[in-house]
């Protein structure tokens, strides 16, 4: 029995090697290392749908079963506690980053902010939000002066790390802090997706990093239509 179990774990082994080597030679334009391994593992899984064919407006749809999004608590740009009841109602587009992140968060920051703009005022019905996942750094002050460079509708939302945790956990977002080599600061490697939440708080549909701001406005529309 026990030698039975070893084996099995070595295949276990053997088979995430594998599949991380897949996605490191198999990465997107775009995508990172976590990214793309989520993206092969739910491949042989079926688990979170990554591999799914994508709708034709551009989102990731959900395999049948799976629910992200969910409570959290949290602080937004301007100090005061949130938890997701003060959005209840209301259509998220909901993007996980951090301020000093170099160049993907601004990217789909401004993607966001550009698929807001392409909405006209269907628009008025969403909510974008930024939660980072460097509460060490990035305090609501940050946050604050950050947000307002994308967009004035933009809400920032920090906490500390259990509270970041929380929230990361119930979007199944990958983060970890890094430090390049010769730099005495850090980075934060995290997945990189753009998530639609509708008034339920949960999670309708998700877009990957690159997706155009005209395919994110006329997926968000869509669903807008059935809420």
């Amino acid at each position: 029995m026990l030698r039975a179990i070893r084996l099995a774990a070595l295949a276990l082994v053997l088979l995430l090697g594998t599949v991380w080597g897949f996605a490191w030679f198999g990465r997107a334009p775009g995508e990172s290392l976590a990214d793309a391994f989520l993206r092969r593992v739910a491949g042989l899984t079926g688990l979170t749908g990554l591999d799914m064919p994508a709708p034709s407006a551009g989102g990731v749809q959900l395999a049948q079963g799976v629910s992200l999004g969910g409570p959290f608590t949290l602080v937004d740009h301007t100090g005061r506690t949130v938890t997701e009841r003060d959005f209840a109602g209301r259509a998220l587009l909901v993007y996980f980053g951090f301020t000093y992140c170099p160049d993907v968060c601004p990217t789909e920051l401004g993607t966001i902010a550009a698929a807001l703009d392409a909405m006209g005022q269907g628009a008025d019905r969403v909510t974008p939000v930024f939660i980072t996942v460097d509460p060490e750094r990035d305090t609501p002050e940050a946050m604050a002066d950050y947000v307002s460079r994308f967009h004035p509708r933009l809400v920032g939302l920090t906490g500390t790390a259990d509270q970041i945790a929380q929230a990361a956990r119930a979007y199944r977002v990958y983060y970890a802090k890094v430090r390049p080599r010769d730099s005495t600061d850090y980075l934060m490697d995290h997945s990189s997706f753009i998530y639609l939440v509708g008034p339920d708080g949960r999670v309708r549909s998700l877009f990957r990093p690159e997706t155009s701001p005209e395919a994110i406005a006329s997926a968000t529309t869509a669903q807008l239509r059935a809420f």
